[in-house]
């Protein structure tokens, strides 16, 4: 079952700090080369914010990696 076909009631109801929380374990996820995300992540906003996070983080992973090598 994918991410987006998992529906609850909550899903329309994320907060600033859920928010926050999905975009910084996307950051880490990103900061240590993890590729998916996590499925807990049902509400498309909160998806989001995980992969702004990630996206955020793989730049520095990828940065560290060169500079590193």
């Amino acid at each position: 079952m994918a991410c987006a076909d998992i529906h609850t009631e909550d899903d329309q109801h994320w907060s600033l700090e859920s928010l926050n929380k999905a975009y910084q374990q996307g950051y880490m996820a990103g900061l240590t080369g993890q590729k998916s995300p996590p499925r807990a992540l049902a509400a498309d906003v909160l998806l989001a914010a995980w992969e702004a996070g990630w996206d955020d983080g793989n730049e520095q992973y990828a940065l560290h990696k060169r500079h590193s090598a």
